[in-house]
């Protein structure tokens, strides 16, 4: 694979739903983060879900678990999604890049998340553009940057446009936007790292009332 093969619209199936979906996603093999990973992490929930929430990227335990935010960041995300408003809000969950990146830790069995990289979050836009495109959610919560750059386009800035309501436009594999757009902040992840952790994890709540607040309109 040459980095012009990067793409994984080659693995999309040409019809079906979400079943259909997860199922081809297993055999991505639009980038190569494939090889290192355990498994393809593809999105969960209601399949007529008014809101997406979509990640970076798996983390560890999602990686070994096949299902997105199972770990630590997870359970932040699911308490601040409740003390918002939105838990009891159908939801689907996912992330931009399907496959978890990492490096080795220098001891152990500990492997550490790596960022991916440009040309790995674009090859694998098609997935997300079809989860937008079958579940047709009224807003999205775009986490993190990777997802941001994926959905508001490469522009965002998580510092300057989190905790807004943005106009989401297509996206590649020709997805809808959804109607109410997307609202980003930061990820779970960056919470849990924050040295004012009381702080970050205020700023996710007052964003996720954003969300709130859109949906309610």
């Amino acid at each position: 694979m040459t980095p012009d093969d990067y793409d994984a619209t080659p693995y999309l199936p040409p019809r079906g739903g979400l079943p259909a979906h997860q199922r081809a996603a297993a055999e991505c093999r639009g980038c190569p983060l494939y090889r290192a990973a355990t498994q393809t992490v593809i999105g969960s929930g209601a399949a007529t879900a008014r809101l997406m929430l979509v990640g970076e990227q798996p983390g560890d335990q999602e990686d070994r678990a096949g299902r997105p935010f199972v770990g630590p960041a997870g359970h932040l995300l699911h308490k601040a999604l409740a003390e918002a408003g939105l838990g009891d809000e159908k939801t689907y969950v996912t992330n931009a890049v399907k496959h978890f990146k990492f490096a080795p830790a220098e001891r152990g069995k500990r492997r550490i998340h790596k960022p991916p990289s440009l040309r790995e979050a674009a090859a694998c836009r098609p997935w997300p553009a079809a989860e937008l495109r079958l579940v047709r959610p009224e807003l999205v919560v775009a986490l993190g940057a990777t997802a941001g750059r994926a959905l508001p386009g490469p522009s965002f800035r998580v510092t300057e446009d989190r905790g807004t309501v943005l106009s989401l436009p297509d996206v590649q594999g020709g997805a809808p936007p959804a109607a109410g757009g997307v609202v980003a902040t930061v990820h779970p992840s960056a919470v849990l790292r924050a040295t004012d952790r009381e702080a970050a994890y205020a700023g996710l709540v007052a964003d996720l009332r954003v969300a709130a607040d859109a949906l309610a309109a």
